[in-house]
């Protein structure tokens, strides 16, 4: 795979969607021909004056009219950064095939569609074939911590027997929006209100066992999840919310995958302001048996911009069709510059 130049539109201007287009816009094999978000305080200004970069302008501004920067801008690839649920994206997903774009989006419920919504995974699947085009969700989780890394720990294994991957994400350190996604604030009766609503908390984490499960071929018999509140110990301030002792911290989640009655995939998720220390983990009970840790953790905000843009190349030269990242060739950096000192 080696590609001189790729065409990109970034669809979907939040704060995740600037830093995708900024660093689309460092990466000398891109480059930035469209940009869409409904927001009417983006519309119309141009990408470089909305990102607050010290970059030089593109004469690229942003559109609320997808179909025409579409048009207008004939991206190879889409970069897709709205929203976590699939329902409130599939007909921009079709829009860009239809358009003839490849797509990589953060849209959780993406990454693996094929259990929770089948009907809609085999409609996106056979519109991007009809176009001759691949669409692909990822990001930081799912996409990468809790599924595909695990997958790759148990590569150098004859056997596996059990997964088990753990994610201590301190809250205070992400962006706003992720921030208030995990309920950091909230009193403990709020968070149950918001909880029962069934939108709350972090999304992906069934789609990252369901990915796991079926890249080891295994056959879930069942699947149990439990979402808790973290709650604070002592008064967090983390710059944009303060969250009082006795508040919501954050979210403890976990999936948990069993196959002949045992318990054989584990994925633990605790996301809360002020966790110490943070860091993942993933544990292969197997032959030989794999321990992984990244110390620090991966911090999520740049690991999910890293995915996204990372993986335009590799849907780019994939075949037709809706893909999981099980289907991609293994996911590295793109366009680095060895030579600069971070």
């Amino acid at each position: 795979m080696s590609f001189d130049s790729l065409r990109v539109l970034q669809y979907g201007l939040g704060p995740i969607g600037q830093e995708v287009a900024r660093t689309v816009l460092k990466k000398e094999p891109f480059t930035l021909v469209g940009a869409v978000d409904i927001d009417p305080d983006k519309v119309g200004r141009e990408v470089t004056e909305l990102i607050d970069g010290d970059l030089s302008p593109t004469g690229v501004h942003v559109s609320d009219d997808a179909e025409a920067a579409l048009a207008n801008g004939s991206p190879d690839v889409v970069l897709h950064t709205t929203t976590s649920f699939l329902e409130g994206v599939t007909e921009q997903l079709m829009q860009c095939a239809r358009a003839g774009a490849h797509v990589v989006s953060s849209t959780e419920e993406l990454s693996f569609p094929h259990h929770q919504s089948s009907d809609v995974a085999d409609q996106l699947d056979q519109v991007a074939r009809e176009h001759g085009v691949a669409l692909v969700g990822t990001g930081v989780n799912p996409g990468y911590a809790m599924d595909t890394v695990p997958l790759m720990a148990t590569a150098g294994c004859t056997d596996v027997w059990a997964v088990r991957a753990e994610r201590v994400v301190d809250a205070g350190k992400r962006r706003a929006p992720l921030q208030a996604k995990v309920g950091a604030g909230l009193s403990p009766r709020a968070f149950e209100t918001k909880k029962a609503g069934g939108t709350f908390g972090h999304i992906g984490l069934r789609e990252s066992l369901r990915m796991v499960a079926d890249g080891l071929g295994w056959s879930l018999d069942g699947v149990e999840e439990t979402l808790e509140p973290v709650h604070a110990d002592a008064p967090v301030d983390t710059g944009v919310r303060q969250v009082a002792a006795g508040e919501v911290a954050g979210i403890h989640h976990t999936a948990v995958g069993q196959v002949g009655g045992e318990s054989r995939l584990t994925l633990d998720l605790k996301m809360f302001v002020g966790a110490d220390p943070s860091y993942d983990a993933v544990t292969v009970d197997g032959e030989p048996p794999i321990d992984l840790q990244f110390r620090g953790g991966i911090f999520g905000d740049t690991a999910t911009v890293g995915m996204l843009v990372n993986t335009a190349p590799l849907v780019a030269d994939a075949a037709p069709g809706l893909h999981t990242m099980t289907d991609l060739p293994v996911p590295r950096a793109f366009a680095t510059s060895p030579a600069a000192s971070a």
